[in-house]
């Protein structure tokens, strides 16, 4: 069964998000991982959102999304992310 993953942030220094993408998306692709859909002001019909800048990633399991994120090539690009934008951080 396919797993979902929902990014929502605001994004504080562009120059680093950009080097954070290209980073990112490599390690993404090679855990069969996939960009769905990517929005920076999605239009929200009911409720609002505090960090407008949406990312949905797809991945084929959670074995693939769990290996992906705790791979060491992730997680020596997580400390960018963290950096470049506001939004929820895992405990």
């Amino acid at each position: 069964m396919s797993v979902y993953v929902i990014a929502q942030g605001k994004i504080e220094d562009r120059g680093l998000l950009d080097q954070y993408v290209a980073k990112v998306i490599p390690t993404i692709e090679s855990y069969q991982g996939r960009v769905v859909a990517f929005d920076e002001q999605p239009k929200v019909i009911e409720g609002a959102i505090e960090h407008p800048r949406t990312v949905l990633l797809e991945f084929p399991s959670m074995m693939s999304f769990h290996a992906w994120y705790d791979s060491p090539e992730y997680q020596e690009i997580l400390p960018l992310r963290l950096i470049v934008a506001q939004g929820f951080t895992p405990s």
